[in-house]
């Protein structure tokens, strides 16, 4: 399994650390870059670092995951997307989509798929960016 450049926009820093350990020890992701609001999430995917996966979750400091997504989509940015909110509805999944999402989790029931995509992503079977099936 390759190793997942993984950029993270995650407010909640306790969360952040728990989702990093997990990953780097189930999923082998190893993150480039953390953001905590929309400003500097967008400012971060200025920059061009490459990265295989973007983790989003919806509600942040400042700004919207939404709007990180949305940026991420105008400036064709390449990569995974992928949403994880406790607010998984159906209106978040369908926005998420719209926006470029490749998969919306749910934070209190979904991280096993969470890891399970990843490491599809990692051995090459997971869907292309911006498709759901």
């Amino acid at each position: 399994m390759s190793t997942l450049r993984t950029f993270i926009v995650e407010d909640n820093l306790v969360i952040y650390d728990n989702l990093v350990t997990t990953l780097r020890e189930l999923a082998g992701v190893e993150v480039v870059g953390h953001a905590r609001d929309e400003d500097r999430a967008v400012q971060w995917l200025r920059q061009g670092e490459p990265f295989d996966l973007m983790i989003v979750d919806i509600y942040l400091l400042s700004g919207s995951g939404l709007g990180v997504l949305k940026a991420a989509q105008e400036a064709h940015v390449p990569g995974h997307r992928v949403v994880l909110t406790n607010r998984a509805t159906p209106d978040i999944r369908q926005r998420c989509a719209l926006l470029g999402a490749d998969r919306v989790f749910d934070k209190s029931c979904e991280l096993e798929e969470l890891i399970s995509y990843c490491e599809r992503i990692a051995d090459g079977s997971a869907t292309a960016p911006g498709e759901l099936h």
